[in-house]
């Protein structure tokens, strides 16, 4: 089995939420943590973006000449992601916003021409842009912040000046010219430094406006998200309802129906027989009979697969531990979750966890399982399925993650699928424990 921390290489489905808008709070400790984070991005800003736009041009200089000047200008555009991550991170840790963390976009293609694709993508990104465009400012904010900072130990150092210097003494004060009598530097220097703490922190509080502006959607963004995401998951139920009717006909006409037309011969056989050769018709009623038991279970299993009863009446844990007892294939199992999440959540990952196990022993022809559950910070019931199977496991329409996909979907979670050719196959669903 290879390890839980992967990457993943493809998104079956993603349910992206809005971001709930939050109101920044220009508290004094909050002020005086930007004016420090704009000071620092004064001092590193400049470099990284000119060692950035200097290896961009160097790249694109040599992409007609050598084939190495693609490969600077593909790594510029991960440094641009990695820039836009770590902005949007510090504006979050700063702001207390709750943006979600920007994601690499997944390859919707194999080979060459779907890493491409990805990448273009990631590049057009208005996300990424928006975030690199605060870092960008935030760089000009932090040299004029430096340059305050200079006045500001200026004016300091104007303010004292007296203890140093003689009173008859013309200062040059701030090192512009400005010629301050010793008797006046000290009142000359504390309206300078006033001046400047007040500059820093309207510096402070209009990076958390320009930041705020940027990273946040608008209301009409949020709202046309919202509809986009109300509607998938409208559309996921409705597939979702679609795939599990057609998968209960099918059972029924595959399994049930014969082996209940068979009972009805065999009990008509029996009835011919039973007045001539009592013999034979009781081996056919217990044929009959056989196969009514027969019957009877397929009814269940396939009423299991309808809606576990356990999982109301025992919660997730205990129907997940019936499942893994009933598995073909052997299933390490850990689950750590305090508590119940509502009921379409833990519906939605039981059937996603059956539905893995199932196609693990039907066709990925693998040794184990390990599922892992949590309910993690953010109020999400998440698992995660990994066989040590043959891998190459593909969405298909109607087909069992198809299904999964649709059911996670309608529920507000999201799916991601990670099944390279020779294994193993990965999946992790997502669901949120109040849907």
């Amino acid at each position: 089995m290879r390890t839980l921390a992967r990457s993943y290489r493809g998104d079956m489905t993603s349910a992206v939420l809005p971001p709930p808008t939050r109101a920044v709070a220009l508290s004094p400790g909050r002020v005086a943590g930007a004016i420090a984070q704009l000071a620092a991005l004064g001092f590193v800003g400049p470099a990284v973006f000119g060692a950035l736009f200097a290896v961009l041009g160097t790249g694109i200089g040599l992409i007609p000449v050598l084939g190495i000047g693609l490969v600077l200008v593909i790594g510029c555009v991960y440094a641009l992601f990695g820039i836009a991550w770590v902005e949007a991170a510090r504006i979050d840790g700063l702001y207390g916003l709750g943006l979600p963390p920007l994601r690499l976009r997944p390859r919707a293609a194999p080979g060459f021409r779907g890493f491409l694709l990805a990448l273009w993508r990631q590049f057009i990104d208005p996300t990424v842009w928006r975030a690199v465009a605060s870092a960008g400012i935030a760089t000009v904010l932090g040299l004029v912040v430096l340059s305050i900072a200079t006045a500001l130990a200026a004016s300091v150092t104007l303010a004292f000046s007296p203890l140093y210097a003689d009173g008859d003494a013309v200062i040059d004060a701030w090192g512009i010219g400005l010629e301050v009598q010793t008797a006046w530097a000290p009142l000359a220097g504390i309206v300078g430094a006033l001046g400047a703490l007040a500059m820093l922190f309207g510096l402070g509080s209009l990076h958390g406006v320009i930041s705020r502006a940027l990273l946040l959607p608008s209301r009409e963004t949020r709202l046309a998200e919202a509809a986009r995401t109300s509607d998938a998951q409208r559309a996921g139920a409705i597939r979702a309802s679609e795939v599990e009717r057609t998968r209960i006909e099918r059972d029924l006409h595959d399994g049930v129906q014969p082996r209940l037309v068979s009972v009805g011969m065999t009990l008509g056989l029996a009835q011919q027989k039973i007045d001539d050769d009592p013999s034979a018709a009781k081996s056919l009623i217990e044929e009959a009979h056989t196969s009514t038991k027969a019957a009877i279970t397929e009814l269940r299993q396939l009423a299991r697969g309808i809606h576990a009863s356990v999982l109301d009446d025992r919660g997730l844990d205990a129907a997940l531990s019936a499942l893994a007892a009933r598995s073909h294939v052997p299933v390490h199992l850990d689950v750590r979750i305090d508590g119940r999440c509502s009921r379409d959540a833990e519906t939605a990952v039981y059937f996603a966890i059956a539905e893995s196990l199932t196609n693990a022993a039907k066709h990925s022809r693998a040794g184990e399982c390990r599922v892992v559950v949590r309910v993690r910070d953010e109020g999400a019931l998440w698992a995660r399925i990994e066989d040590n199977g043959i891998g190459g496991a593909r969405v298909l329409p109607g087909g069992g993650l198809d299904g999964i996909s649709n059911r996670v979907l309608a529920a507000g979670g999201t799916v991601r699928l990670d099944s390279p050719q020779g294994g193993p196959t990965a999946l992790e669903v997502s669901v949120p424990c109040a849907s």
